[in-house]
């Protein structure tokens, strides 16, 4: 296609997207949000715009659309956009401007939760850290120091806004934003300060005329002006309800999975979890906004995790961290928001009533004049399936789930009941760095007390003095002794700390997400005359979370020496103090002050407190990048002098793993050769087993089962119509085909997807049949039946179709 062709053509579709979004009239009344006088039922998916890159938010996007989705939801953060009072910065990931617009581009709508206070386990909570030092602040009170500053930051976005015309009654796509965040968490703890606080909020929000809707999440208290929303795990259980009966039920953060701290497994949740809830939601709180939290969690560059936090964040959402889908989360969500779009209209405007199906079984119907009726069949036991009649017809209903029956006769969808495919990521290596010719090192020093520059008589608080521009603080004196042995006793508020006598490594410790403070206990050897104790204090990001952010602490609490019965208490002894290291004043981490400083060879042993700096050329094809840090201890990692975020692969979790081993190199940060890398390692772990990595969607797995039940016969002819519940369905993703069976059987296979084997009944033509069928292909279609597979193999047991593909 030709230049003025295509100039055409991006001409035509920027009046196709004004048109869509002219002028939308965003209201509301108690069953949902109206968009031009009509009511919407909407599902929403988190993808934060600093968590990626500007080159994948496209993808994701539409992805995310293809996912069913109506809306994207995003927070707006603070600390990126004004990093010093007054100076604001969207520039490369942080412009959120054109994130909006690539949302309108491609036809959804967005809602934004301004905060500005976000908490996200993102450091400080979305705060700037020079909030901390304007006098007589207090966060998130009837406080008008914090107030001025808050509404300042409100004011610049809503404007900014309005003048890129983005709000729905100019054309724009954002229909809905936030105020405050779980504020009601915290609320009692600011006593006669925090209703008004509330109060102030929203009538601050509600003043900067938008043109659409306000929420407060988690805000009983809310004031008429604003929507109060749920956010958890179980909102159709546990919401309590919008405190008006003219504000809808809108749920803010049905969460995909959970976050990762450093030290603690990784929490799962199920796909049939999140679903059931969602749709319960929907049925029993009337519900009519469902946004998951997260639906690309993305990665925590840089230093910008909160405390203990991982880089990766929400892996296990619908989009993983490298924006691949991942299956069945994706695909099962996929289908219930299809079938809810279904019956819609009857969900928001029907009459809702609900009646007992038995004892833990409860149907949930709505029904329009006109006759149009949906239902939800819900079983909340736990462990026991259930048969159960629904307007003369029998439904089965899995251990707690719900079934949706569009029409009150068809279930279209059951929330256990899993009929897309499996999907399971793959590493492949594409470059190792065991060559010791690759690598230069450069050493940092440990300082003594007479080179600090900042001095006390007492021990500081790391948060005050580092400020945020760096994880590191030295804590250095000075001691007169004769030879001996003594113990080192350090107490420390968090999060971690490395001990060094006289220039050399004297011990280690750190805490955890739920501990951060700890003791650090060491055996010492000082030699006669002045010793120099070198104690390097380091954060692992700040907190996020709770009253009183202002007043948190972290860095060393006290500080002794002791020999047999005689204690030495350094805690109020002169004390000097060394910001950061010299490689980050030094700039190493780019090309530049790389190319000023002087490296040496690769030493024979890793030591502490080295900076390590290679090439490598990027990785083939167009696959996600990672690098596999599994040698290394703790740090952090530069491509090209942007950082892909701190590791600490030395923090083991419970079962003795990892909590992170793959960090991600987005391509845009890429360049096709001579990438420079570096990283700075604290602790002595070894660079020569780095590899850099690819990452893809490898193998796929399709599992349909006969419950061998009598069901209605609407809804068998149903799902013989729509190929779900007979057959499997297996695609690979793009590029890629089916080069390999892994395992197939039609019979009674042990297992499912996630771990599988032969059943005491299995068709021998079970792997020819699906080879046949999918060798070679992109994607394929294999009916579980009798005579497909040549009879059958062992009449009177139900029958299962489990297929394992391998896509190259």
């Amino acid at each position: 296609m030709g230049a003025f062709w295509l100039s055409c053509f991006g001409f035509l579709i920027a009046i196709w997207t004004r048109a869509a979004f002219s002028g939308s009239e965003v209201t509301y009344d108690g069953r949902s949000l109206i968009i031009d006088g009509q009511r919407k039922l909407l599902f929403s998916g988190s993808i934060h715009y600093p968590r990626s890159t500007p080159d994948m938010w496209p993808s994701l996007i539409s992805k995310a659309k293809h996912g069913g989705l109506d809306v994207i939801e995003t927070y707006v953060f603070w600390n990126l956009h004004e990093p010093q009072p007054g100076q604001y910065d969207f520039s490369g990931r942080r412009n959120i401007l054109r994130f909006i617009k690539e949302i309108q581009a491609q036809g959804l709508y967005a809602c934004i939760r301004i905060g500005p206070y976000i908490e996200s386990e993102w450091t400080y909570g979305g705060l700037p850290f020079w909030l901390h030092d304007v006098p007589g602040i207090v966060y998130r009170s009837d406080n008008e120091p914090f107030k001025f500053y808050m509404q300042n930051f409100t004011t610049k976005i809503v404007n900014m806004f309005k003048s890129e015309g983005l709000y729905a009654p100019q054309g724009g796509p954002i229909i809905l934003q936030q105020i405050e965040n779980e504020y009601q968490n915290v609320e009692r703890h600011f006593g006669e300060k925090g209703p008004p606080y509330v109060r102030w909020a929203a009538a601050m929000a509600v003043g900067l005329q938008t043109g659409v809707p306000w929420v407060m999440c988690k805000q009983d208290d809310a004031p008429d002006s604003v929507i109060n929303t749920c956010n958890g795990r179980m909102c159709g259980e546990t919401f309590k309800g919008p405190n008006s009966p003219n504000k809808p039920a809108i749920w803010t953060e049905n969460w995909t999975s959970f976050y990762q701290v450093y030290g603690v497994k990784t929490p799962l949740r199920s796909v049939e979890d999140l679903a059931y809830n969602a749709a319960l939601f929907i049925a029993k709180k009337k519900g009519s906004f469902i946004n998951y939290y997260m639906y690309h969690g993305g990665t925590n560059f840089g230093r910008t995790g909160s405390s203990f936090v991982i880089t990766s964040y929400y892996d296990q959402a619908p989009l993983d961290e490298y924006g691949l889908i991942r299956q069945p989360k994706w695909g099962h969500l996929k289908e219930l928001h299809a079938v809810i779009k279904s019956c819609s209209q009857t969900l928001l405007s029907g009459v809702p009533t609900n009646s007992s199906l038995g004892r833990h079984q409860e149907a949930y119907v709505f029904r329009r004049e006109s006759g149009e009726c949906a239902a939800f069949l819900v079983n909340y036991d736990r462990r026991t399936s259930s048969l159960v009649q629904f307007q003369n017809s029998l439904y089965e209903l899995p251990p707690t789930s719900v079934s949706i029956l569009p029409d009150c006769r068809t279930e279209a969808f059951n929330t256990a009941k899993l009929r897309t495919q499996h999907g399971k990521r793959s590493t492949v290596p594409a470059m190792k760095f065991d060559s010791v010719d690759r690598w230069s090192e450069f050493k940092e020093v440990v300082p003594v007390f007479e080179e600090t520059s900042i001095r006390s008589n007492s021990l500081l608080e790391h948060m005050s003095i580092t400020k945020d521009k760096s994880d590191y603080l030295w804590y250095i004196t000075s001691i007169d002794s004769s030879e001996a042995q003594m113990l080192l006793t350090v107490d420390s508020l968090g999060h971690a700390l490395h001990a060094f006598v006289n220039g050399e490594p004297a011990g280690s410790a750190h805490g955890s997400y739920k501990n951060q403070a700890f003791t650090l206990e060491r055996l010492i050897n000082l030699q006669e005359g002045m010793n120099n104790i070198s104690l390097l204090s380091l954060t692992v990001g700040l907190p996020d979370s709770g009253a009183h952010l202002e007043l948190r602490e972290s860095g060393l609490d006290r500080v002794r020496i002791q020999k047999e019965q005689e204690t030495n208490d350094l805690t109020n002894s002169p004390w000097g103090y060394q910001i950061g290291f010299l490689g980050e004043r030094l700039q190493l981490y780019t090309l530049e002050g790389s190319r000023a400083a002087k490296w040496s060879k690769l030493s024979a042993s890793p030591q502490q407190l080295t900076w390590y700096k290679t090439f490598f050329d990027a990785p083939e094809g167009d696959d996600p990048v990672a690098i596999n840090l599994g040698s290394m201890g703790k740090g952090e990692v530069w491509i090209n002098g942007q950082s892909i975020g701190r590791y600490w692969v030395s923090f083991l979790t419970a079962c003795g793993s990892p909590s992170q081993t793959w960090y991600h190199i987005p391509r845009s940060f890429l360049k096709p050769t001579r990438n420079h890398f570096v990283l700075f390692e604290e602790e002595s772990g070894d660079p020569l087993q780095i590899s850099i990595d690819t990452i893809s969607i490898n193998e796929i797995c399709g599992y349909v089962s006969d419950s061998g039940k009598k069901l209605n016969k609407s809804s068998r002819k149903y799902e013989k119509h729509h190929g779900g519940k007979h057959r499997v369905q297996l695609r690979c993703p793009p590029k890629r085909r089916i080069s390999k069976i892994l395992f197939a059987s039609f019979g009674n296979p042990v297992g499912d997807c996630e771990s599988y084997s032969l059943g005491s009944c299995h068709s021998s033509n079970s792997t020819a049949v699906v080879e046949a069928a999918c060798i070679g292909k992109r994607q394929c279609s294999i009916v579980r039946s009798n005579k497909i597979f040549g009879g059958d193999p062992c009449p009177g047991i139900p029958k299962t179709l489990l297929v394992d593909a391998q896509c190259t």
